[in-house]
């Protein structure tokens, strides 16, 4: 699979296209997530992405939260079970440390895909909460 990093800018309007067509499918066709999901975040966020048949199949999205601190989300992929997000969450920390020399990854993880989150390196930072409705907790990578 062949993925991509891209600042809002640089991505074509295809891609823009297919990556919030991928999103709600997946928030609020698959999950019943009721919000609007272009927030403005996206404007100063890094996209990565992998496209299939067309389709952006695999994302998260990235930007600078504080010094050092990188904070993801909206990650996502529309085949699951197969190590696609293994992959996307892989390249995505290879490359954010690269491009940013950050010292610890953040994001709001749904409780279901802790134990995903905890082999890639991550720990729990808080308690349970509700975001729109699902369960989450806050968790970190740091370097």
């Amino acid at each position: 699979m062949d993925w991509t990093i891209k600042t809002f800018d640089e991505l074509s309007s295809k891609e823009i296209y297919e990556i919030l067509r991928s999103r709600a499918e997946v928030f609020v066709k698959e999950q019943k997530i009721c919000c609007v999901d272009p927030d403005g975040v996206d404007y100063k966020s890094w996209h990565i992405f992998a496209m299939e048949d067309d389709r952006v199949c695999a994302y998260l999205r990235a930007f600078k939260d504080g010094d050092g601190i990188i904070k993801i989300g909206r990650v996502l992929t529309l085949v699951h079970g197969k190590g696609t997000g293994t992959q996307l969450m892989r390249y995505a920390i290879s490359e954010l440390k690269a491009k940013t020399a950050c010292k610890k990854i953040i994001m709001d993880a749904q409780t279901h895909a802790i134990p995903f989150y905890q082999r890639l390196g991550f720990s729990i930072t808080s308690e349970e909460y509700l975001e729109e409705g699902i369960p989450h907790v806050d968790m970190e990578l740091s370097f």
